[in-house]
């Protein structure tokens, strides 16, 4: 494996994918492996890709047909592929004569060693996946929030436990997902090995705002969650009560059954 993937003063594309809930990795049969962890597999000459196990790729100096067509071959180890996918775009100026940075899109680096192009792939692949958490969790708040505006203007409520139960176990799946699988908040294994590479790792988190993007999401998921359990808390209270006067009711018609036969007995 050559020290150096691509040669100083080039300017290569980086296209980071999210593809689906999971790629099998041990099933992926294209292209050569170079690396294991994470999988990375050189294509064609000059053209590499990263794949994580949480449904990201990120894909090296590929044109769009090319990343389509690599894409067409893994996907029978994509599990639960994502009808869109979402993804993120950016360009890498290998430079030795400039200190790495990241801005507007635009990433800098002053050598094309695997371990650098590793560190860009976690980056891009985190920040993918939670564009599409972020999607799924504007969808459940705009979900939620009709219950709330419900039961805020008009005291009455408008919604199935099925549908708040359904809420709430979709709001856990996806704190499971980012805690589980991406890990936004672990730093990538690489770092161990090469903690050089620390600083240029920060100044990408920061660019991508992966942290506090992630904290944004927490927050998010926990209003979610508590909104629903709340509303489903309402309804169980509802319930209780109407079941109490279904009951109180049934009482006083026995009474009163009972008082009716004894007047009838009296006679």
């Amino acid at each position: 494996m050559k020290n150096y993937l691509y040669s100083d003063n080039v300017t290569i594309p980086v296209t980071a994918y999210a593809l689906g809930e999971r790629i099998e990795l041990k099933d992926v049969n294209v292209g050569e492996k170079i690396y294991s962890s994470p999988l990375t597999l050189a294509v064609r000459e000059g053209k590499y890709a990263v794949l994580f196990r949480y449904g990201a790729a990120v894909l090296f100096n590929m044109q769009t047909e090319e990343e389509k067509s690599f894409i067409k071959e893994i996907a029978p180890t994509i599990k639960d592929a994502f009808s869109v996918p979402k993804i993120e775009e950016a360009e890498i100026v290998f430079d030795n004569k400039r200190e790495e940075s990241a801005a507007n899109g635009i990433i800098r680096l002053q050598d094309s060693s695997i371990e650098r192009l590793h560190i860009v792939a976690d980056v891009l692949a985190k920040s993918v996946i939670l564009s599409h958490y972020e999607s799924s969790i504007a969808e459940a708040f705009d979900s939620v929030e009709p219950f709330a505006e419900n039961l805020q203007k008009k005291g009455k409520r408008f919604y199935s436990s099925k549908k708040l139960l359904e809420q709430i176990g979709s709001t856990l799946l996806i704190q499971h997902k980012m805690v589980g699988r991406v890990e936004v908040g672990e730093n990538p294994d690489i770092l161990w090995e090469r903690p050089d590479l620390e600083r240029l790792y920060a100044r990408l988190i920061d660019e991508y705002e992966l942290h506090d993007r992630d904290r944004a999401l927490e927050r998010k998921l926990e209003l979610i969650s508590r909104t629903a359990e709340t509303l489903l808390n309402l309804l169980q209270g509802t319930r209780s009560i109407r079941l109490e006067l279904y009951i109180v009711i049934l009482i006083i018609l026995e009474i009163l059954i009972s008082i009716y036969q004894m007047f009838l007995w009296g006679k």
